[in-house]
C-alpha cells in the first residue's frame, strides 16, 4: 500500500505564518509539546485540533492527511 503525502505539513504551515511552535500551539489552544509530536509523527492530531486548526488556517483536514 502506497504511504500518503500531506499536502502541507503543520511545519510547513507554521513556516508559512512565521510563528514558533508555541505561537502555533496557542492559537489552535494545545502545548507547544504537542505540536513538536505532530511534526515528528509521533502523535496523530485530534479530531478537535483537526477542526482548530482547519478553521484557523483556512486548510482542509485532507491537505494535512494526504488524503
Amino acid at each position: 500500500m502506497a504511504e500518503t503525502v500531506p499536502k502541507i505539513t503543520i511545519k510547513e504551515l507554521r513556516a508559512r505564518h512565521k510563528m514558533t511552535q508555541e505561537q502555533f500551539a496557542k492559537s489552535v489552544g494545545t502545548t507547544a509539546q504537542t505540536v513538536s509530536a505532530w511534526e515528528k509523527n509521533q502523535l496523530s492530531i485530534s479530531p478537535k485540533n483537526m477542526v482548530a486548526i482547519c478553521n484557523k488556517y483556512h486548510i482542509q483536514s485532507s491537505d494535512l492527511y494526504g488524503i
